[in-house]
Formats: structure tokens, sequence, C-alpha cells
């Protein structure tokens, strides 16, 4: 028997695409002792594998060219020599873009498949809803009545961090792509405003949502929108960086302005990046009370699931970039 891996062919230039990637057959692998091989089901496309295409330094080395995508995902464990992975039992982890994956559990934790369907595991109740929930809570720190600002605000990250503003008394408001997205954001998560960046007027209109200036901004975008969300920071504000994504293919040269790093000065603002895995011994915190808000009702989550399977992935990977999709992108596996 055979299982599938997505290989690295070539480094992108610009939008990563299909001729970046092949699909490569191999023998099916066995676990040994303390060991279990997972059945993958569905791959998280997230921005930062961008990145993790590009030579150069990081937090994480560079996947090679001709080593197997890495990728979040999850499945179901269909062989297992390992007591604490039985077989039948729902997984997810850094598992890689492939059909099997072979693990000793290192980094990869049991679902309850009950609870919420398995792409949700890959979306809002993971690593999405970690990075929001450690960079909206543990960083950028809501008060009562203060104002929350973020961009991409339909995507996987910005979804979640506008509803635990408000779940946490802070206003909400969310910037997006589109007119669509914006009625999303107000009529589905609950944000108080919505403002679309493709307005002409985007700055006046953020001016009109945040009127008292914005408290935090949880930045996830860069370019000419973090610029104007600068600019607009009240005092003593907070900015959670996780992500610029405007930056990663090279579309968006633009730094930020003068007019910004003097916001940052005189609005004695705290930025502050951060991945999950600084706040590594806090996941099971961050899984239950994600969880709990959830099957409460509280917590709004949507995936945007496309199939095709690992042949799609570069495909669907380069809608992550423009905007295309709405929600979480997640590819399911045939």
């Amino acid at each position: 028997m055979t299982s599938d891996e997505l290989i690295l062919a070539s480094r992108p230039t610009g939008l990563p695409g299909a001729e970046n990637f092949t699909v490569r057959q191999v023998a099916l692998p066995e676990p040994g002792e303390g060991e279990f091989r997972v059945r993958v089901e569905v791959i998280s496309l997230d921005p930062a594998m961008r990145g993790w295409m590009s030579e150069g330094r990081s937090y994480v080395p560079p996947v090679e060219i001709g080593a197997v995508m890495r990728a979040f995902a999850a499945g179901t464990v269909e062989a297992s020599r390992h007591p604490g992975f039985p077989e039948g039992s729902s997984v997810v982890g850094m598992l890689g873009a492939r059909s099997h994956a072979l693990s000793n559990g290192e980094g990869v934790y049991r679902i309850e498949r009950a609870r919420a369907p398995i792409e949700r595991w890959v979306g809002g109740l993971g690593m999405p809803g970690m990075t929001a929930y450690f960079g909206l809570l543990r960083i950028g720190r809501p008060k009562d009545g203060e104002t929350v600002a973020v961009a991409a605000a339909a995507g996987a990250v910005g979804q979640i961090v506008g509803q635990l503003a408000k779940l946490h008394g802070a206003r909400a408001v969310g910037i997006a792509g589109g007119p669509e997205k914006c009625r999303l954001l107000t009529e589905t998560f609950g944000f108080d405003e919505a403002v679309d960046h493709r307005a002409p007027d985007m700055e006046a209109r953020l001016k009109a949502a945040c009127p008292k200036g914005i408290d935090v901004y949880f930045e996830n975008v860069g370019g000419p929108i973090a610029d104007a969300c600068y600019r607009n920071m009240a005092m003593n504000g907070r900015v959670p960086v996780c992500g610029m994504i405007s930056t990663y293919n090279g579309e968006s040269t633009e730094g930020l302005s003068l007019a910004a790093y003097r916001s940052i000065l005189v609005n004695r603002l705290t930025v502050r990046g951060f991945l999950i895995f600084d706040f590594a011994a806090d996941i099971e915190e961050a899984l239950t009370n994600l969880g709990r808000w959830h099957e409460e009702g509280r917590l709004v989550m949507r995936e945007d699931v496309r199939g095709g399977g690992l042949g799609a992935f570069g495909a669907v990977l380069s809608d992550l970039y423009t905007g295309a999709n709405t929600g979480k992108l997640v590819l399911k596996l045939d």
C-alpha cells in the first residue's frame, strides 16, 4: 500500500501556486514501538506557509526543496503502538501535507469530534483560535469599554479576535475587504463596526468607527491598513503582532510612515510580536476556554473548506493571500 506526500518542488516568487509543489507516492508507513499512524483528513492553510517556503532567517527553518510541506492537520489514528493514541482516536498537530502521517505523539493532541467538526480543530479550536486568544488576552489585554480593531477580520484569526474582545467587554471594529465580508462581521460574528479597506475613504471610516481612538490593534496584515491603525491609536494602546500577510508575497513593500512611528512614541504604544509557542505551557487553558465558549454559543466559527486533495494545495493556498477565502481556509483530502 502507498501514501501520498506533498513535496515543495521550488521556492515561489510572488504568490505560491501549483507549480511550486508535486505529489509523491511512498510506501505506507508502519508505526514502530511508541508510534502511531494517522490518516489525514483535513489540512490547515495558513499565512505562515509563505514564510516557511522562503529561504532566510525566521522562527523555524525553511522547508527544504524536496521535503514534505509543513502543515497543521487533523485526522484519525488507524494503526497504533502508542498507549496514548489508540486506533480510532482523532488527533490534530503538525502532521504535514500528506495522506498519512507517522508520529510519536510530540506536538499532537487528541480531539473530540462530538464537540465540533474536524475542520474546526484546525481553525477556531486550533492554531488560529489560540493565536487570537494569546495575542488579544495576554498582550492586548482589552478592558471594559475599550476599542479593539483587527484587520483581515473575516479570516481565521480575526473573526475570533473580535468575538473575544466582545466577550471581555470591549468594542470590536473589524477591517475586511468588500461589503459581503463586512456584513458577515456585524451580522454573524457580532462586531460593533466593520470598515471596508477597499473603500477610498477607508481611514475616515476607521476614525468614525473609533472616535476615541484604537486601544488595541491586533496586527496581522501590515501595509497601508496597519499604517492607518497606528495613526489612530489611543494613548497607551497595545499592538499584538502575529503577522503581516500583505508583505509575504512581495505585493506591498510599504513600511510604516513617519506619522505611524511618531504615534508609537507620542501615544506610548506597546508593540509586541508573538508566536503561540511563546505560550506553550498554557495551550490547554486556551483550548479549554475556547471550547467552552464555543459550546455555549458565545463564539461563532466559520471555515472555508475546499476539496481536491493534495493536488489542489497550491491553487487553494493562493486564495489565502488574495483574500478569496471567507473564514478559516481548510483543504479536505479525498
